[in-house]
């Protein structure tokens, strides 16, 4: 799965009508709820508000509205374009000044599902991968250089916290347990002993 790498917002024009896509990180209902309700405080003078967002580590929970728009000509198309792009703790508010020309179904349907594809393509997306919390210690005349060297692999160090000694906490993907052991058993000659955490979820760049 993916995710919105920012919140933002982004604007269509259709034959005078303007479709202003905004999009938000979310975990919850609640928090998409929410989100959908400063939209429309932010915009109470537009015709309508309708909406689409995904929840959960696979995209389980899905919902959308077409806020007055004819049955299934906004929302679910605005959903599809979500469920296309495998994103996930997510919400979309495309709020529509109406221009005095009809779309028709079909065009209600390119206009909301093109104002959302625009919006994500403007923000950006993160990937979602299952990860192995992984952490591993180092006194402090090796430390940075073996954060150079995580960093240089491609691994991506989530936390270090500084005491008696260094301790990295490390993102591994949980395809590549047994090959991050090996390398770092290489890259610090024995001196770093992994400890294996909790399976998570890590946002990257694709």
């Amino acid at each position: 799965m993916r995710t919105i790498k920012r919140p933002g917002e982004h604007e269509l024009e259709v034959k005078k009508s303007r479709f202003r896509c905004a999009l938000a990180r979310v975990t919850t209902e609640a928090e998409a709820r929410e989100f959908i309700q400063q939209r429309r405080r932010l915009h109470h003078d537009a015709r309508h508000h309708c909406t689409a967002f995904v929840l959960g580590d696979s995209g389980e929970f899905q919902k959308s509205s077409d806020d007055g728009e004819p049955a299934g000509t906004a929302g679910v198309p605005m959903l599809e374009v979500l469920r296309r792009n495998e994103i996930t703790n997510a919400v979309a508010v495309v709020t529509r000044y109406f221009g005095g020309v009809l779309l028709g179904a079909g065009g209600l349907v390119r206009a909301y599902g093109g104002a959302v594809s625009a919006a994500l393509d403007h923000v950006g997306l993160l990937e979602r991968r299952p990860v192995r919390i992984v952490t591993t210690t180092m006194d402090y005349l090796l430390a940075g250089k073996l954060d150079n060297d995580l960093r240089s692999a491609g691994y991506q160090v989530a936390d270090t916290d500084y005491q008696a000694e260094v301790r990295f906490r490390i993102n591994v993907p949980e395809s590549e347990v047994d090959t991050f052991r090996t390398w770092l058993a290489e890259a610090t000659g024995g001196a770093a002993e992994p400890e294996l955490g909790d399976l998570t979820y890590a946002e990257m760049e694709p």
